[in-house]
């Protein structure tokens, strides 16, 4: 009896020792049998391309850029530098050549130390051969839809895969060819992948002339390059560069005399970013990315109403927001815009992007940032204005301050406001954008936010009114440093440009561009008081009897509020809504002077409508996305609206031409010598702070925005500080450059075609001899 109960506790004890090796077993084969889902082959290790960039296509076939993760240039063992295999083994995995892809004495710290003894920084257990499977091969998924067990069970499923795939890497591969591999395919972020990209981004090098401070903090961002990110966040990348060189010493691979010299020297970055970020369509890319891969805006936090607002529309009517997001591959999952080998095809016209660019950059370079730095050398402070006071200009410092990563950083890390201070405030060297080459000078970071505000910023966009294709987009002078894109992220005080809508609530309710009313002050009673608008145009005509043509092309206030009497504010913000415009418009007497903050893009979908015969055309940037093997799995239609009829949208192209042949925007003919068919708006805000110019052709319309980042920073005459200096030549100097092309100079002959019918008489001189009363109305 007690020989039979020895010998079954025997077996029960057997059992339970050999159970958990049991299970791991299967497990493993269960793994190898792909039971536990499927396990990649190496074919995706030898055929990298199998991760495809997404490519960007302008319309006529151009490829302007790509989209990528591992847009890599393979490294031989050879080509790395010897400083940079002793960083990673030392930090990474020191037993990296004595185990076969699982480290189990670090397996047993992490149990002891991590989960027994809760203590933190302990490290982690994964080897490099690990790290590799797992970057390579093993895709978690995304887990948040399960249960707490749940996630714990994929967790552990997911790391037993990995572990069998770093068993099965070395044996595959020799651990000379492991670590090629890990530092081949990981991302350091800046669009470096990769050591050779991570080399020639941050230093300017190769891997094999990597010194040793470099290859410390290229190994010290293998921990997490997003955090560790030393173009933003340069201390605590060094930081963590200086532990790196602290494990090289621990473990013998550098003299610690040698360590502490080198702790002490700063991070010194020779920064490149990579080329997808140059040549033609920079920000417009940028902006195709951007609105690609967006969430849906119930997951983002958003600093204002109006943000979310604006993101809740697009997410609801933009098709190409969000598309990742909202498109599923053939097995179900989402696409992804940097592996999945999309090819976008878009509207843009590289030549037309060309022109626009060059345009933009040389009217800011030749003429008005020169003309700036000569004003602002006759200010108190500069760039500020002398209209702006100390205190103004000091809140507007701290709050550009706090708006760098710089502050967040130094903020987060716990570092007091007075050490804050003092670092934005000590020369550090640096590197600056000017348009005649890059400078390298010593500078505080206080010094290098003011530097930055002198700059003249300026955006442009030209669409097809009738299929809503964007043609050129540029969102400012250089996306390398000042990456604001002012087409669709920036909101502004329109000025003038909002006039023409109110002239159309005139065309739609029958009143004739010669119409005649008197140019006298006009009186609104607002609250408990009156407000009277300003003139704006020559003193010689005030008391006179002028056209409505003549008001909108002096873009006189006096004819603005006339018109502004006979119609409610919000019966001109609904109109504008109808028009395209999303943003808000306060629906007040002052509408006309153009105070409502609007986006470019916003303004040239609006003026479209003149064009396109009164329908509104919602502009559209890609018209199709193919995936790698070619099929089309998007197609991409504006929404259009009929807002005018052909006879209203005639009529205002008519007064629009007339701004252009004799009133604000004169420069188009008289400097220009454009003299077919453009019709346009100049718009001037208060202070001069931001010039405007709109431009329409009967077959392509563009819009023009010059200002500053911030509203204090202006000139202070309106000789120069006017749209129709500011903005007017940009559109100009495009349409030249468009004519001149053999391919677009067709389109000089382009005429806005009247209505079948139309027979109403626009030569006011004319009409003036017929009805000598000055009322004339329209009959529709």
């Amino acid at each position: 009896m007690g020989l039979n109960s020895n010998k079954k506790y025997l077996i029960w004890f057997w059992a339970l020792f050999a159970s958990p090796f049991i299970i791991l077993l299967t497990i493993f084969i269960l793994i190898s049998m792909n039971v536990m889902g499927p396990i990649p082959t190496f074919e995706d290790l030898e055929n990298p391309d199998n991760e495809l960039a997404a490519e960007v296509y302008s319309e006529d076939g151009v490829l302007l850029g790509k989209f990528f993760i591992q847009n890599r240039t393979w490294t031989n063992y050879e080509e790395i530098s010897p400083y940079l295999i002793d960083a990673l083994i030392a930090t990474e995995d020191i037993r990296f050549h004595r185990h076969s892809g699982i480290d189990v004495r670090g397996l047993g710290r992490v149990f002891v130390k991590s989960l027994l003894l809760r203590q933190e920084g302990a490290g982690g257990g994964s080897t490099i051969t690990q790290q590799l499977a797992k970057n390579l091969f093993v895709a978690r998924g995304d887990i948040s839809g399960y249960s707490k067990l749940g996630r714990t069970i994929r967790l552990v499923f997911s790391k037993f895969k990995e572990w069998y795939t770093a068993v099965k890497l070395e044996r595959s591969y020799t651990k000379d060819e492991i670590m090629t591999m890990y530092l081949n395919v990981f991302d350091f972020v800046n669009n470096a992948v990769g050591i050779t990209s991570a080399a020639q981004v941050y230093f300017n090098t190769t891997p094999d002339s990597l010194n040793l401070e470099q290859s410390a903090m290229l190994v010290g961002m293998l921990k997490n390059s997003a955090y560790f990110n030393p173009v933003r966040r340069p201390e605590v990348t060094m930081q963590r560069r200086n532990v790196v060189i602290s494990q090289m010493v621990k473990y013998g691979f550098l003299e610690k005399a040698v360590a502490d010299s080198v702790k002490l020297m700063p991070i010194e970055l020779n920064f490149r970013e990579a080329s997808h970020t140059a040549g033609l369509a920079t920000y417009f890319r940028e902006y195709i990315r951007t609105t690609m891969i967006a969430y849906h805006p119930d997951s983002i936090s958003w600093g204002t109403d109006e943000a979310y607002s604006d993101a809740v529309y697009q997410w609801e009517n933009n098709p190409l927001y969000g598309w990742c997001r909202k498109n599923h591959k053939p097995d179900g999952s989402n696409y992804n815009l940097y592996k999945d080998g999309l090819k976008i095809y878009t509207t843009i016209n590289s030549k037309m992007q060309q022109y626009a660019e060059e345009a933009l950059v040389s009217h800011l370079a030749e003429i008005i940032q020169p003309a700036f730095y000569e004003a602002s050398a006759r200010f108190r402070n500069p760039p500020f204005s002398n209209d702006v006071s100390q205190d103004i200009i000091d809140g507007l410092m701290e709050d550009s301050k706090r708006r760098t990563e710089r502050f967040w950083k130094m903020r987060n890390a716990g570092i007091s406001r007075d050490s804050i201070d003092r670092a934005f405030n000590t020369p550090v060297p640096m590197r600056l954008f000017s348009y005649k080459g890059m400078i390298d000078t010593i500078m505080s970071p206080m010094d290098s936010i003011r530097y930055y505000k002198f700059f003249v910023r300026s955006s442009f966009m030209a669409m097809d009114p009738h299929t809503g294709g964007v043609k050129a987009y540029v969102g400012g002078p250089n996306f390398n440093y000042i990456k604001f894109d002012a087409v669709t992220a920036q909101r502004k005080q329109v000025g003038s440009t909002i006039k023409p809508f109110l002239y159309t609530l005139a065309m739609q309710n029958g009143i004739s561009p010669c119409h005649e009313v008197d140019n006298i002050p006009y009186t609104f009673e607002v609250a408990d008081s009156t407000w009277t608008p300003r003139s704006s145009g020559p003193v010689d005509m005030h008391g006179k009897r002028v056209t409505l043509k003549w008001g909108l092309a002096q873009s006189e206030n006096y004819i603005s509020a006339w018109l502004m009497k006979q119609f409610s504010p919000g019966a001109v913000s609904d109109l504008m809504q109808r028009m395209g415009i999303r943003s808000y418009i306060p629906p007040v007497y002052s509408i006309f002077l153009g105070t409502a903050d609007l986006t470019l893009e916003e303004m040239v979908g609006a003026y479209g409508t003149y064009s396109n015969k009164g329908v509104y055309t919602q502009p559209i940037y890609v018209t199709r996305i193919e995936d790698r093997n070619g099929n089309v799995v998007s197609r991409f239609t504006p929404g259009i609206e009929e807002v005018l009829t052909e006879e209203q949208a005639y009529l205002m192209a008519n007064l629009l031409m007339g701004v252009v042949q004799s009133g604000s925007g004169i420069r188009i003919r008289a400097t220009y010598q454009l003299m077919n068919q453009i019709g346009g708006k100049t718009g001037t805000t208060q202070n001069h702070a931001n010039g405007w110019f709109m431009g329409i052709t009967p077959n392509l319309v563009a819009g023009v925005w010059s200002g500053w980042e911030d509203q204090a920073i202006h000139f202070e005459d309106l000789r120069t500080g006017q749209g129709a200096n500011m903005a007017l030549p940009v559109f100009a100097e495009f349409l030249k450059k468009v004519y001149a092309d053999p391919e677009f100079s067709y389109m000089e002959e382009d005429i806005f075609e009247p209505p079948p019918g139309f027979n109403l008489e626009l030569d006011c001189d004319k009409l003036k001899a017929q009805s000598p009363g000055g009322t004339i109305r329209i009959r529709y």
